[in-house]
């Protein structure tokens, strides 16, 4: 069965890091007025497509009895993200840890909407975003020791605390994550803030940038210094960037494509008004510096090609259709498929007839389809279960 969804009303979520517009281009209607961050496409509870018939996608699979897991029933979450300004500093737990922090805060009787509830649900979140802008900007991960040691050295006097816990060679990067988001911290981390707001470094100029920009939107915040150990990353289109468990990232700016384990659990580390359990970050982090993992797909198919990340809840290819040559594409598990460009014609293996796709439309495709012909021209995102490494 081919399903259309709509995203439930109203969308797109408003955040106040929302693009005022990308979102609003990307489907050819006007903008809103308002910061348009997200449209979900799938059957997390907290915000469940709807199905045609006015059912949402969660109570449609239930019914129909295709799969089941926690909290979904579809292991993965779709998403269109369009960020103007930074999101949260933020990390995701493993399976392992958001199962003993969901059951550790249900045993406390804290709600689950409550704003200092930190594990929503007991999955974990690893995500892939894929540029469907001409660029997105992320920091993800904690910088090459060294190259940081670099930077903090040449912003001066302002920055010799943070320079001081950074310079010796087993320097313990979570214990200066511990120190910069302390409160006793709190006048010395807005030294080294204003130390880099006003420093120039053509070696790090963009790093620099971004801080100001930062200190401009949360003036003295400690997530800046944080940012400011962190890999700083720009993604051209087709592009993907893959986070697993326990990566500190904050997306910047830029539209794209999201897939992420079914969860909402989140540990935010700065940049926002929500709740920060520094304790509980700290005990999910990752603290060892390392490159970010950028993904670009690889071809798998004529017209199709595909993001290799190492987990079993997600898998994501990208078609490509030219007027006159249409793809072949096998399904072999819950699908949604999501237009970003063109206009598409999905046609079933088992269904008569054919589903239209334009950009930000989507629709769910039921395993017993097996394959799908698309047709017209443009550019589709297809979710599903991984682990899909062939």
């Amino acid at each position: 069965m081919l399903l259309p969804l709509t995203p439930p009303p109203p969308p797109p979520h408003k955040y106040a890091w929302g693009s005022p517009s990308l979102i609003a281009d990307l489907e050819g209607r006007a903008p809103s007025g308002t910061p348009e961050a997200e449209v979900w496409f799938g059957d997390h509870p907290a915000d469940p497509a709807q199905t045609p018939d006015g059912r949402t996608l969660d109570v449609w699979l239930s019914e129909h009895g295709v799969r089941s897991g926690a909290p979904s029933h579809l292991p993965y979450l779709l998403k269109l993200l369009a960020a103007e300004s930074p999101l949260s500093i933020q990390a995701h737990p493993s399976i392992a840890q958001a199962e003993a922090g969901f059951a550790r805060e249900e045993a406390a009787g804290i709600a689950r909407n409550a704003p200092r509830r930190t594990y929503r649900d007991s999955n974990h979140k690893p995500e892939l975003i894929v540029a469907v802008s001409d660029e997105f900007r992320a920091v993800v991960g904690l910088r090459d020791l060294a190259a940081t040691r670099r930077l903090v050295t040449e912003l001066g006097d302002g920055a010799r605390p943070l320079a001081a816990r950074l310079e010796y060679a087993d320097a313990s990067l979570a214990a200066v994550l511990d120190w910069v988001l302390s409160e006793a911290a709190a006048a010395e981390v807005r030294a080294v803030i204003d130390a880099a707001a006003g420093a120039t470094l053509p070696n790090f100029s963009a790093e620099l940038d971004l801080v100001r920009s930062m200190n401009g939107q949360f003036p003295g915040d400690p997530g800046i210094v944080v940012a400011l150990l962190m890999n700083l990353v720009t993604l051209r289109r087709g592009e993907g960037l893959f986070v697993p468990a326990g990566v500190l990232h904050a997306y910047l700016s830029g539209l794209g494509v999201e897939l992420m384990a079914a969860s909402d659990n989140v540990l935010r580390g700065g940049l926002t008004s929500k709740h920060i359990d520094v304790d509980e970050l700290l005990a999910v982090v990752d603290a060892r510096p390392g490159r970010p993992n950028v993904v670009r797909p690889r071809a798998v198919a004529p017209g199709v090609e595909r993001y290799h990340v190492p987990v079993a809840d997600l898998a994501l290819d990208r078609v490509s259709v030219t007027a006159g040559q249409g793809v072949e594409i096998v399904v072999d598990s819950a699908t949604i498929a999501l237009a970003t460009t063109g206009t598409l014609s999905i046609l079933g293996g088992m269904t008569n007839g054919t589903v239209t796709l334009r950009p930000g439309s989507a629709i769910f495709v039921t395993p017993d389809e097996g394959r799908l012909t698309v047709t017209g021209y443009g550019e589709a995102f297809l979710a599903a279960p991984g682990l899909r490494l062939g």
